[in-house]
């Protein structure tokens, strides 16, 4: 629960936001890290030393739902000259180390990040007439805040969120979001370490697509190309009726198609509903890493194949270098690198108490067959993942959000993968790796994802032939749906030998967006 009042308002836990010229006695009782932001703050808004800012009530550190302290809300002229609008400046506080008392973040020095290293800024076109900023995009910052503490997975540009609701929650087609860096907030030096700031950009559900088949920087630059869809600034206008592909069709197929063609898609893996199944043997097996067990606790993700998971992802984003996999370091202790505090939880570690066995006790395994289930919207992005890593020589990760398994497919190209060209089905506990064999020319070179994702029989048969680059199947009646989840159809869910001898597709019930 949060208030809306001046930043100067008096309150047990929110002093008035100095400027760097604060008197040095009320500084050294204001946290040093919320000083240091409200001195970029001011620096960017010397006019408006008391914004009006969402305050959480109950703080996060004494039990209470949000994670941000408070977010301060500034009006922003813009520049007509230059087809800014005006609008209104969105800044959070409490993704970095405000206080530096441990009390939500551990002080790790001042070199590495603070806290999760960056802070949330969104801007929001101002309409006429309007004398107050609207508070909603403070309860957005706050869920991917949530998002943010629950999995302490963290953002960096070009990334993307699946919200599949309008952000404001009225009928706009603005429903999903890319972030990218603060044009105007530059990075802050704390006593508690470097913050960055990642602006939070409201995209069409087509433009959402095109950055997942292509990379989201590529996306966010045809929106700046573009003055009412973003514009220099990328300011979010929730009244858009129109993608940027009608306002402009060319762009679809001279920048995006020609984009993936040449330089397919950065995005290297998703948090998704899946899951795997070894056909091979019985899963009650004992001998099976899979579902080896300590007592009567399952088994999660080593330290060791958590830090390599992780690295594989943020490889992803270097589109022009060698695709590797990251070789497990054995100096580096329960997947934790070096810009991360020894006490934060991996971002792919359960939160379970379940024990971990050692890596070097978990032995790779070979499979001769696997099942593998995806929810609707991750069985949509194979084709991404064949068309735009694959056939590029990359690989593609998706990691379960219900349970502790991941599932990496890569190329022959890829150096470090323990799927070879011998054994192209392999697991290390519960990480399997697919070495899948498309080249260029294949069915995946020219395939094009469905313009309606639910239709999704087609889906599972063609991606199934495109995995060994087989003949197409005999046609299958499309299955029934109810409620997001696929069902009464045999020939989907186990198809024949002779159309995919050692892998199995289902697609399982679709995710909730994040609330």
């Amino acid at each position: 629960m949060a208030e809306l009042r001046p930043s100067g308002a008096p309150g047990p836990t929110a002093p008035p936001a100095p400027g760097p010229t604060a008197p040095p006695a009320f500084a050294s009782l204001f946290p040093p890290g919320l000083h240091a932001i409200y001195g970029e703050c001011r620096r960017l808004y010397p006019d408006q030393p008391n914004p009006l800012q969402v305050t959480a009530i109950v703080k996060y550190w004494l039990g209470g739902p949000d994670p941000l302290d408070y977010v301060s809300m500034y009006r922003n002229v813009g520049s007509p000259s230059a087809n800014i609008p005006e609008h209104w400046h969105y800044i959070s506080f409490g993704l970095s180390d405000l206080y530096g008392d441990s009390r939500v973040h551990e002080f790790t020095g001042t070199d590495g990040p603070s806290g999760f290293g960056f802070e949330l800024t969104f801007r929001l076109k101002r309409e006429t007439g309007e004398s107050a900023p609207p508070t909603w995009p403070a309860e957005l910052m706050q869920g991917l805040a949530r998002y943010v503490f629950q999995s302490e997975n963290t953002f960096c540009s070009g990334d993307h969120v699946s919200w599949h609701s309008p952000l404001d929650n009225s009928e706009s087609r603005i429903q999903h979001m890319l972030l990218t860096e603060d044009p105007q907030m530059q990075p802050v030096q704390t006593p508690f370490g470097v913050v960055t700031f990642l602006q939070i950009v409201g995209v069409c559900t087509e433009e959402l697509h095109a950055a997942q088949q292509w990379n989201g920087q590529g996306i966010l630059e045809l929106l700046r190309m573009v003055p009412i869809a973003g514009g220099p600034w990328l300011i979010t206008d929730m009244r858009r009726g129109e993608t940027i592909f009608e306002i402009d069709p060319h762009l679809q197929q001279e920048r995006v198609d020609k984009g993936i063609e040449t330089d397919g898609s950065n995005l290297s893996g998703v948090s998704a509903k899946c899951a795997w199944d070894d056909l091979s043997r019985p899963p009650e097996d004992d001998e099976d890493s899979r579902s080896i067990c300590i007592g009567t606790q399952p088994r999660r993700l080593s330290g060791k194949d958590t830090e390599q998971i992780r690295e594989t992802l943020r490889r992803g984003l270097e589109i022009n270098s060698k695709p590797v996999l990251p070789p497990i370091n054995p100096q580096r202790q329960n997947g934790l690198t070096h810009d991360r505090a020894p006490s934060r939880k991996d971002s792919l570690e359960s939160d379970s108490s379940t024990a971990i066995i050692p890596h070097e006790l978990i032995r790779t395994r070979q499979l001769e067959s696997v099942h593998l289930k995806f929810n609707q919207e991750s069985g949509a992005l194979i084709p991404l993942c064949l068309r735009g890593r694959l056939l590029h020589g990359r690989h593609f990760t998706y990691k379960s959000i219900t349970g502790d398994m991941a599932i990496t497919f890569v190329s022959t190209g890829v150096e470090g993968a323990f799927a070879t060209e011998e054994h192209p089905y392999a697991a290390h506990g519960p990480w399997l790796q697919l070495q899948c064999h498309c080249q260029t020319g294949c069915w995946a070179d020219s395939y094009r994802p469905p313009s309606r994702p639910h239709l999704v029989s087609g889906l599972i048969v063609t991606v199934a032939k495109a995995l060994k680059c087989l003949s197409p199947p005999q046609e299958r009646q499309a299955p029934a749906t109810q409620k997001g989840r696929v069902i009464g159809n045999p020939g989907v869910d186990t198809l024949t030998p002779s159309a995919l001898p050692s892998a199995v597709f289902t697609l399982i019930e679709m995710v909730k967006p994040i609330s």
